[in-house]
């Protein structure tokens, strides 16, 4: 082999050898682009906390719900025995116009 021809041979290797390396950096801009555009564009981080927060709007308003039916059990107890009273006096109160009636 001439010298010419290994210049040559030695030349277009490091043609190639640039041009490869030229690729090489493109590729791993774009990548690197995408992978930028991919954070910036991506809102589940946002979707994931607000998610979390809605969870824990639930939570409270399920709680406040569960003391509110305690509050309502409570109360409509109470009108049973309220109930039955205003119906024990309603007997009573029968009784006593019998028996005043009879005097």
């Amino acid at each position: 082999m001439s010298i010419a021809s290994r210049d040559h041979a030695k030349q277009l290797f490091n043609e190639s050898k640039r041009r490869l390396a030229d690729r090489v950096g493109v590729n791993v801009n774009n990548t690197a682009s995408i992978a930028r555009q991919i954070v910036r564009g991506s809102k589940s981080n946002d979707i994931l906390m607000q998610s979390a927060k809605h969870l824990a709007q639930q939570e409270t308003a399920l709680e406040n719900t569960a003391s509110n039916l305690n509050k309502i059990q409570l109360i409509q107890q109470q009108l049973g025995y309220q109930h039955a009273a205003i119906r024990e006096g309603c007997h009573i109160l029968g009784n006593v116009r019998e028996a005043v009636s009879i005097y």
